[in-house]
């Protein structure tokens, strides 16, 4: 009998290589959105289309930064997912978000407005940034969002028999 893999797993593999579509200079993030079993939306971290890529227009150090040093172009991964879905008249109200990096403050609020009710993530924002709390994640966890790190094991998804 085949050994299928969990759908955190499949999900988690996604996001993995949605993050390798970036074309930021500093940080690749992929994003998945799933609802009873089903993806709903896709993203990963880049400027709105339409605009610059940055590491096309700014090879070397990526886009302007910002008045707080954020980037001045890129949405974020999730943010991505949610809008596409919404743009697509999707309802992202009761769905898991897959992200491989969890989410900032601003993208945690962003989360909660829209109902999604967990949040899968890979490796802590917090950490990357070199911060003692995820505030991001505290905001969810303080709202009621069920957040959980990831914990299975992504080298086994994609074996082949």
């Amino acid at each position: 009998m085949i050994e299928r893999p969990a759908f955190d797993d499949i999900y988690m593999e996604l996001a993995v290589n949605l993050a390798k579509r970036s074309h930021c200079i500093k940080r690749h993030v992929g994003a998945v959105l799933a609802k009873d079993t089903r993806i709903i939306s896709i993203g990963y971290n880049g400027p709105p289309a339409g605009t610059h890529n940055c590491d096309e227009e700014w090879p070397v150090e990526g886009c302007p930064r910002s008045s707080k040093g954020s980037c001045s172009l890129a949405l974020h991964a999730e943010q991505n997912a949610i809008l596409y879905a919404v743009k697509n008249k999707t309802s992202v109200e009761g769905s898991t978000l897959y992200v491989t990096l969890s989410p900032c403050l601003s993208c945690a609020r962003i989360i909660f407005a829209m109902g999604i009710l967990k949040v899968v993530y890979f490796k802590s924002y917090g950490a990357y940034k070199g911060l003692e709390q995820d505030e991001g994640l505290e905001f969810l966890n303080k709202f009621g969002i069920e957040i959980q790190q990831y914990q299975g094991n992504l080298e086994n998804v994609t074996h082949m028999i």
